[in-house]
């Protein structure tokens, strides 16, 4: 592998917060390893349409605590092609880059994959996702903050839930995974979580009302995960309607709310942390990899393996919730 001189990096997919966090890192890092640092904009598509500016360590001053990405970040389908691909290496070559760092979820690592295989580009990968559905990986940077936010609205939620004795579906995020969805149900002294990956063994909600809900209160939460598995907020909401009358539903749908704000601490040192650790791993030569958080320790973890896998859910917390909302 020919030396590397100059690093870019990215921020692709839906935006999370702690991402800032995880640029200022890896941008200083790279510094300090002694290698340049190009920032590139709105995330694969300013690789193919050649948004590509120099970084300097004060480039990314005052930003640890921001919401959101300063690079952007914007969907490509040019870059899904191959043709695109090998207009964004094109660009790559003539900027001077020879490795790249991302920060996303699972489709920027599925493109950060394709784009090595093809053009053989040193890369690694950050975990930048609230969904935490990376495999590999104890937390990706965001959940946590995105978790601090559901609960904080669930809190907000129950005063008129109890006021005036009603059901409420309060839906998160999570297309696939119910991560959000559980532990924002524990964390804010919820009912239950319809979720994704138990949907697909058995009809929850039927469950739920067969066992009944909170017997020392006439209110209730249930959080779902915006799944179409799931059936959604809205889905269950009209089945309520439909199936048990006897119930008054509401629904709140708590949208990109989830992905905006302050970093949390945790989310902050996780992000710089990775960041620092995606520098270490081109430093000892690693490629296509990306950086885990496994029991408190930076791991690498191959594309395909972060890909590929499914990450399961905890069991044990299904009935932890369970318990609890006697």
């Amino acid at each position: 592998m020919a030396k590397i001189k100059t690093i870019g990096v990215l921020t692709s997919g839906g935006d999370a917060p702690g991402m800032n966090a995880a640029l200022r890192a890896v941008t200083r890092a790279a510094i300090f390893n002694g290698f340049n640092v190009k920032g590139i904009y709105r995330g694969y598509r300013g690789l193919v349409e050649n948004e590509i500016v120099d970084f300097r360590a004060q480039d990314v001053s005052n930003i640890i605590h921001r919401g959101g990405t300063i690079l952007r970040t914007a969907r490509c389908d040019e870059f899904k092609t191959q043709e695109g691909r090998q207009k964004a290496y094109e660009n790559m070559c003539q900027q001077g880059i020879d490795a790249l760092v991302v920060i996303g979820g699972d489709g920027t690592l599925t493109g950060a994959r394709e784009f090595a295989t093809e053009h053989d580009v040193p890369i690694v990968g950050i975990p930048g996702t609230i969904d935490n559905d990376l495999y590999g990986t104890d937390h990706t940077i965001g959940y946590d903050t995105a978790l601090n936010t559901i609960m904080w609205c669930v809190d907000r939620i129950r005063d008129t839930a109890n006021s005036h004795e009603r059901l409420f579906f309060i839906e998160v995020m999570g297309h696939n995974a119910g991560f959000l969805a559980l532990n924002g149900a524990i964390a804010g002294g919820a009912e239950a979580a319809i979720i994704p990956e138990i949907s697909i063994e058995k009809d929850q909600l039927a469950q739920l009302i067969e066992h009944g809900f909170r017997t020392t209160k006439k209110s209730s939460i249930v959080l779902v995960a915006e799944s179409p598995i799931t059936g959604g907020a809205m889905g269950l909401a009209d089945r309520v309607r439909n199936e048990y009358p006897q119930y008054d539903v509401r629904v709140t749908i708590l949208g990109h709310l989830q992905r905006g704000g302050s970093p949390t601490a945790q989310d902050r040192i996780l992000a710089s942390r990775m960041g620092a650790a995606a520098i270490d791993a081109l430093v000892e030569g690693q490629r296509n990899v990306m950086i885990g958080d496994d029991d408190e320790k930076m791991v690498y973890v191959p594309f395909n393996k972060a890909i590929k896998n499914e990450k399961p859910i905890d069991r044990h917390l299904l009935d932890t919730l369970s318990h609890l909302a006697i």
